[in-house]
């Protein structure tokens, strides 16, 4: 490239003005004449956390930085990159991110974006997030970096570690809130201090090829978890949890998984719904291709009994259960709670459940259990091909209560 051509390029992009390159010219994306048979190339101007204060020691709190660095992002006219070099440990206490922004942004995190293990450092807070990203559209956020959530020193003093201590919320690693096209991708979370990565209230996500790792102890950390969200496509992650690797709850449609692999963990759950009464709604669910290794469930629906709404047109497909406890469950009896639930009348509906190529081995006697509500019965369940037998080779059994059940194909149990 010839020295005037570089300076050209230069003080163009200081004035943030974005250019094309088209063989040896070079032109502005605003330029109407672009020249036969030429390859475009973009140029994104790109904001560096570490020009804006970031130290990435480890020790040192990078907020501020942070919080600089995403204002200029996303006040940018232009698309930018906000970076996140290698190489380098950022500490950060609770931080949000607000939208909406002039144009897209692109979150390239190659470092590992470490949490503070000082609890207090969410006092006045809301305790439930650590990175938020809040009411961003056309935000994609990759780079292969690590978030991690520090989170041993929050499960020590979970309630269901511990039950002389009181049972209080703890941070989702990273929360995306009312955000519409968004694209989560080659990222790895690591020891979330309760859930790792959360999308709530949002449109058209794409999260693809994330790594979620913490051990199989650590209580409630989720691996994605989606909550009154539409559009949603996930694929090609491995998630290994102490909770559910995946978990659907109220206000979400239209959502698919493909080639997820998960264990441990409490396996691939819908719910819980209805909770204390309330109304809630989840359809348009699909689970394509999937593999749980030694979870405590397989593919699960839960709802409490008392609840209202539905749970409808749901497809479970080409599973694979390797020594899964419950591999086949829906329970809308649940309880999670230190005293005894009473039968009530009402209860979230649940229909149109397939579960179709489901196979391989259950580490308990029951491999299919179906325990639906005695006032409103699970209709239109639908089990195909499905082979489940325990780890010695014997056919398993199931156990159905209070549900119209059709079967196709080969079935063990």
């Amino acid at each position: 490239m010839g020295m005037q051509r570089l300076l050209l390029i230069v003080a163009l992009a200081v004035v943030n003005r974005p250019l094309h390159i088209y063989g040896n010219l070079l032109v502005e994306s605003s330029s109407s004449s672009v020249p036969k048979g030429y390859q475009v190339r973009s140029f994104r101007k790109v904001v560096n956390v570490k020009d804006y204060g970031a130290r990435g020691d480890g020790d040192s709190y990078d907020n501020m930085a942070f919080t600089k660095a995403w204002k200029a992002a996303c006040s940018s006219s232009t698309p930018v990159t906000l970076l996140v070099p290698a190489g380098s440990t950022y500490l950060l206490k609770p931080t949000t991110f607000f939208g909406p922004c002039k144009s897209a942004v692109v979150v390239t995190i190659k470092g590992t974006m470490l949490a503070s293990a000082r609890i207090s450092d969410w006092n006045g807070t809301d305790r439930s997030y650590w990175i938020l990203f809040n009411g961003v559209k056309n935000l994609t956020v990759k780079g292969g970096g690590i978030i991690n959530g520090n989170g041993q020193v929050w499960w020590k003093i979970s309630c269901k570690v511990d039950s002389s201590h009181e049972c209080k919320v703890a941070p989702t690693a990273l929360t995306f809130h009312s955000c519409n096209n968004l694209r989560v991708k080659n990222l790895r979370f690591k020891d979330s201090q309760q859930m790792h990565v959360s999308f709530s209230q949002c449109a058209n996500v794409d999260v693809s090829s994330v790594t979620i790792s913490a051990p199989g102890t650590s209580p409630n950390t989720d691996g994605v978890h989606v909550s009154g969200s539409i559009n949603v496509m996930i694929s090609n992650s491995i998630i290994r949890t102490g909770d559910d690797c995946l978990s659907i709850v109220g206000g979400s449609r239209a959502v698919t998984a493909t080639n997820i692999v998960c264990g441990p963990g409490h396996g691939i759950s819908i719910g819980s719904l209805g909770a204390n009464g309330a109304e809630e709604t989840v359809s348009d669910i699909l689970v394509d291709t999937a593999r749980l290794e030694g979870t405590t469930n397989g593919v699960r629906i839960k709802t409490w009994q008392g609840g209202k709404g539905y749970a409808r047109n749901i497809t479970f497909k080409n599973i694979v259960m390797d020594s899964v406890k419950n591999p086949i469950i829906i329970d809308q009896n649940y309880c999670d709670s230190t005293k005894p639930c009473s039968e009530k009348k009402s209860a979230v509906a649940i229909s149109g459940v397939t579960y179709k190529n489901v196979r391989g081995t259950s580490a308990t006697d029951v491999a299919v259990d179906f325990d639906c509500s005695r006032t409103v019965p699970c209709r239109g369940i639908v089990l195909q091909d499905i082979n489940l037998v325990t780890a010695n080779g014997v056919s398993s059994k199931s156990v159905c209560h209070n549900i119209n059940l059709s079967k196709n194909g080969n079935f063990v149990p």
